[in-house]
């Protein structure tokens, strides 16, 4: 019974607490700053963050023993939307801290060192990042050249990384390099190691800013690594570091719904507003078929963005080891971060003229929404990781339908039945790569169409989830047509030549 109470009491006081936080957003947003105006300036205004970080949203990512609420994923997305519903950029400023500095340095961090941390997050309003990219290598994060070699009892770490997300403004980082052997060369694995800003010889330099198209408030650029950290600053591998990155990573991608959830939901209650009010020829935008299915396509994303949440919060805690999740860890990342930049797309094309600017939610969130699709992983690489690894489970059953697979497939189980006649083909033998990222976006909608089957059997809204079933086999059946187009063009690459439409029409 007590059990009882204490969760009953947990989630009434977190109700209480993002209750206060969502109405302090807006009044902040809408009232007391003018944040239209705001973003279109780099950076946010010291006092506007102040104010934000004086409500301590980070405290949902810190364990309770040291003065946080105790690291609930259902806590950590719903702060995460209640951003996002406000400003994309604010979720991901989050979603850095959470997902990427705070639940790993919790899992693996040094105990001593995280009291330390953990206190300067919760009261000086401390940020923290992850340095993993490098300007030679991308997403081909094994290949880095940052290196690390011990000395005594500190290690010296040399390298540089850019497009982190904070650059010049988080506090703390989790540095990424590849330990450098005696004979000068770069061993395989990769180790992480948390530094401190305020510390001199943990200083990280920045030596450039990017302007970066969107996302004005999160500062961007170059960092070049010339540091000393002492060896309890090394992070503590289950295993090895390349499952400890995995880990972080697909935990860090199953999260992503955290931050699309508000932003679709502002899209689609910013464009059914917009289509409630204006009215063509006397007849509301609402009433006009062509709208109905785009409002539809918004609800659909809400729906399957609202399933995706519900599946994370089950299993993403840091108690689960993730490194092993890459088929439902990428396809959320990528339908989600698809589906936020359609929602966008879709809200501009409603909204007319007003959505075709960058102070106006729709433009802003056009431009902003447009990188998710390409940072932690390109959302063409994640699809075809989905196919590859779908691909090999086949084998290994020796079942060459696709249909009959994720029929057996747990993951698929509920939701492949919905789409039988779409799915009732076999899996190429020796596909394209082009072909593999097309069979990795069929086999995402299915993964997370079972999602919201799931929540559907909670008892989430019948007619949202037929709304959403409509859309993914409409989208199934455009992405298995395209499959079988066999498309095999290629680029030429001196496309000029005999190509001057001038040359080819008369005066």
């Amino acid at each position: 019974m007590s059990n009882v109470l204490d969760h009953t009491n947990k989630a009434q006081n977190f109700d209480l607490f993002i209750g206060n936080f969502k109405e302090r957003l807006s009044s902040l947003f809408h009232t007391e700053y003018d944040y239209n105006n705001l973003s279109l300036t780099r950076g946010l205004p010291p006092q506007f963050l102040s104010e934000i970080m004086a409500m301590r949203p980070l405290s949902v990512a810190i364990p309770e023993h040291h003065g946080g609420r105790g690291l609930h994923v259902k806590e950590c997305l719903g702060v995460l939307a209640a951003a996002s519903y406000e400003s994309l950029s604010l979720s991901l400023i989050f979603g850095i801290n959470i997902a990427l500095f705070l639940e790993p340095f919790a899992k693996y961090g040094n105990t001593l060192l995280q009291e330390k941390v953990f206190h300067q997050f919760l009261e000086n309003k401390a940020m923290g990042g992850l340095m993993i990219t490098e300007q030679a290598y991308g997403s081909d994060a094994l290949n880095m050249r940052t290196s690390y070699q011990q000395d005594g009892d500190k290690y010296r770490i040399n390298g540089e990384k850019h497009w982190q997300g904070l650059t010049g403004a988080a506090d703390f980082w989790l540095v990424t390099a590849r330990k450098k052997n005696e004979n000068g060369e770069l061993v395989r694995d990769i180790d992480f190691f948390v530094t401190d800003n305020s510390i001199e010889e943990q200083k990280i330099e920045v030596t450039k800013k990017y302007n970066s198209l969107g996302l004005y408030a999160i500062p961007y650029g170059i960092n070049k690594i010339d540091i000393e950290v002492p060896v309890d600053n090394r992070l503590t591998p289950e295993s090895t570091g390349i499952k400890l990155m995995l880990d972080t990573l697909h935990r860090s991608r199953l999260q992503f719904p955290g931050m699309g959830m508000g932003f679709i939901k502002r899209m689609l209650d910013e464009a059914m507003k917009h289509c409630t009010e204006r009215r063509v020829s006397g007849i509301p935008l609402n009433e006009l078929d062509s709208v109905k299915f785009q409002l539809s396509r918004l609800q659909a994303a809400f729906t399957i963005c609202s399933a995706m949440c519900a599946y994370s919060s089950s299993i993403s805690s840091i108690q689960n080891d993730l490194s092993g999740h890459s088929v439902d860890a990428n396809s959320v990342k990528a339908l989600v971060t698809d589906l936020m930049h359609e929602s966008a797309q879709i809200c501009v094309q409603l909204s007319g003229a007003n959505g075709y600017r960058l102070d106006h939610v729709a433009g802003r969130g056009l431009v902003d929404s447009r990188p998710f699709q390409i940072f932690e992983g390109s959302n063409e690489m994640l699809y075809s990781q989905v196919a590859e690894a779908i691909a090999k489970l086949m084998r290994k059953s020796k079942e060459s339908n696709l249909l009959s697979f994720l029929k057996i497939n747990p993951a698929t189980e509920l939701a492949a039945p919905f789409f039988s006649p779409i799915l009732n083909f076999d899996f190429p033998l020796q596909p394209k790569q082009r072909e593999m990222v097309t069979l990795g976006k069929i086999i995402a909608r299915v993964v997370c169409f079972q999602y919201v089957l799931q929540i559907n059997n909670a008892g989430f809204n019948d007619k949202m989830t037929e709304i959403a079933r409509q859309h993914v086999s409409m989208d199934l059946y455009m992405l298995v047509g395209q499959l079988s187009n066999s498309n095999n063009a290629e680029p030429l690459m001196h496309y000029d030549e005999k190509a001057d439409w001038m040359n080819f029409t008369s005066l």
